[in-house]
């Protein structure tokens, strides 16, 4: 009987972020390295936890540690260690003596719910044998390792293919919520399909809409099982091709061409043959979805997806969206700027027709903070503008301690915090950007990004930076701005506290010890 009771319950299903993933430039500690360097034990925990399928044992009504011993035929008091790690992971929670799943576990690794991820987490740890070669990879310049017996190629991609599965289903829901003010009829083309349930959610939500799905005979056998054809009334069809060869469907014969995690298993000189043959299959006004990893979106994870197209593909790299996005625009089409999902990934959406783009639904403001980063910005953040914090003690600072109080744009020739504040008032949203040294770099690129926000439709747009203006290597000695059309105000002179603004936003910031810290940088565009 189910309790209904579950102690440390974490109902969102967010949980702490593992240290080295939020690590702060500005931070000097080794706990970082400490941190890398025992990255593997987290994994090594959670590869064991699911295979041994300890989640399901604690479905539906929890287990004591005596129980779950017995079933997992496992020593309970190594079994009471191995528990304690994934309570201090946040995977289960305990109460009185019983283990329970978070909810994070329940949704994802107890075997046969909908969202299972278990298949994907067993293939990283497959893929594990493999990273081990990579000083052998960096030396030889790429692959070392190939599948050589035929029965084991044939359950490494019944593997990959289901694994591919567990992280397709999750992706799904993200993707088509950019179309759903679009019904979706005529056909969709999923190249390089894998288990087809991207292309599986498009058609749940677009009855009129039929798929072709193509991909290699050997990874089409896998995906008739996994798709149970009848569940979408022979709508699907699948075709056996190779993405790299003339692509076996009729040209402009498809409404939708989705390439979902798939380019990054190619490489740069392959790109242009995959996007001119998408682009050729689409109809007039089609539409083309390329869902993928892009530094721009996430630098971590689409480094280590690189490396791992380094160790296990024969030229795959992770490209960067402005790559992609200068092929499409050769190709004459119109695009989004990049999309990033929820979670590690992100989507360039481009039609030839620039009207179909404009019925996605895509919030403009998400719109503009992922454009920050193409521009350069390490990180952006939307900011309530009554959040933006006003002092009267700023441009004090600037008077007593800056040794260019005075100049034309700053104190006390800068706007007064009377008048910022009042400024301020007029607007409620603003997008925090943060960037790097050179100072002249980065305000160039805080210019640029109110540009886009003003040609985004956002007329009010305007910036400060922090810090002076530096855009002359030398203000006029005369006091008289010669670049008064692209000098912007200093948010410390103009009265907005930066530190208390930045954490406000959610940035990490902390005054610095040495001049060989890691300075971060920080500018505001105000936008409606």
């Amino acid at each position: 009987m189910r309790t209904g009771f579950r102690p440390g319950y974490i109902g969102n299903g967010k949980v702490k972020t593992l240290p080295y993933l939020e690590h702060d430039a500005q931070s000097s500690s080794s706990q970082y390295l400490e941190d890398l360097a025992t990255g593997y034990w987290f994994s090594e925990i959670l590869f064991t936890a699911v295979e041994m399928d300890i989640f399901s044992l604690l479905e539906p009504q929890g287990s004591t540690l005596k129980n779950l011993a017995k079933e997992m035929r496992a020593s309970p008091a190594a079994l009471s260690r191995f528990l304690d790690a994934l309570l201090a992971m946040k995977l289960i929670t305990s109460h009185k003596g019983r283990y329970y799943n978070t909810s994070l576990a329940q949704h994802y690794l107890v075997r046969g719910v909908r969202d299972y991820q278990g298949d994907s987490i067993l293939w990283r740890k497959y893929l594990q044998t493999y990273w081990k070669g990579l000083g052998d990879c960096l030396k030889t310049g790429g692959r070392v390792n190939y599948q050589n017996d035929s029965s084991e190629l044939s359950d490494r991609i019944k593997n990959y293919v289901r694994a591919m599965d567990c992280i397709a289903r999750t992706k799904a829901h993200q993707i088509i919520g950019f179309f759903s003010g679009m019904p979706l009829t005529g056909n969709l083309l999923d190249v390089g399909a894998g288990s087809g349930a991207i292309a599986a959610a498009f058609l749940r939500q677009n009855p009129e809409l039929k798929a072709t799905l193509l991909d290699l005979p050997e990874i089409l056998n896998h995906t008739r099982k996994l798709l149970q054809d009848k569940e979408y009334g022979g709508r699907i069809r699948y075709l056996a091709g190779n993405i790299l060869e003339i692509w076996p469907v009729r040209k402009k014969g498809f409404d939708f061409v989705v390439l979902s995690n798939i380019l990054h298993a190619y490489s740069e000189k392959e790109l242009p043959h995959i996007l001119s043959t998408a682009a050729d299959a689409l109809k007039k006004n089609g539409i083309l979805l390329i869902h993928d990893f892009f530094p721009e979106h996430y630098p971590e994870k689409a480094a280590l997806t690189d490396l791992n197209m380094l160790i296990n593909t024969f030229n795959g790299r992770v490209f960067s969206s402005s790559l992609i996005q200068d092929e499409l625009q050769r190709l004459g089409f119109a695009q989004t700027a990049l999309l990033p999902l929820e979670t590690d990934t992100a989507l360039i959406i481009a039609s030839r027709n620039e009207t179909t783009l404009g019925l996605l639904q895509i919030d403009p403001i998400d719109r503009f903070m992922a454009k920050m980063q193409t521009l350069g910005f390490r990180k952006a953040y939307r900011i309530n503008a009554k959040d933006i914090c006003m002092t009267n003690w700023t441009d004090i600072k600037c008077r007593f301690g800056c040794k260019r109080y005075g100049s034309p744009n700053c104190p006390p020739n800068s706007l007064s915090p009377e008048k910022t504040g009042a400024m301020i008032t007029s607007y409620h949203t603003a997008v925090l950007v943060e960037g790097e040294p050179p100072a002249r770099d980065f305000q160039k690129r805080v210019l640029e990004a109110e540009r886009e926000a003003f040609l985004g439709g956002y007329h009010k747009a305007f910036s400060f930076w922090a810090g002076p203006c530096s855009l002359c290597a030398i203000c006029a000695s005369d006091g008289n701005c010669r670049k008064t059309d692209h000098a912007r105000p200093s948010m410390e002179g103009a009265g907005i506290d930066v530190f208390e603004t930045a954490r406000r936003a959610g940035a990490k910031v902390r005054t610095l010890t040495s001049r060989t810290d890691y300075i971060k940088y920080f500018g505001l565009i105000l936008l409606d």
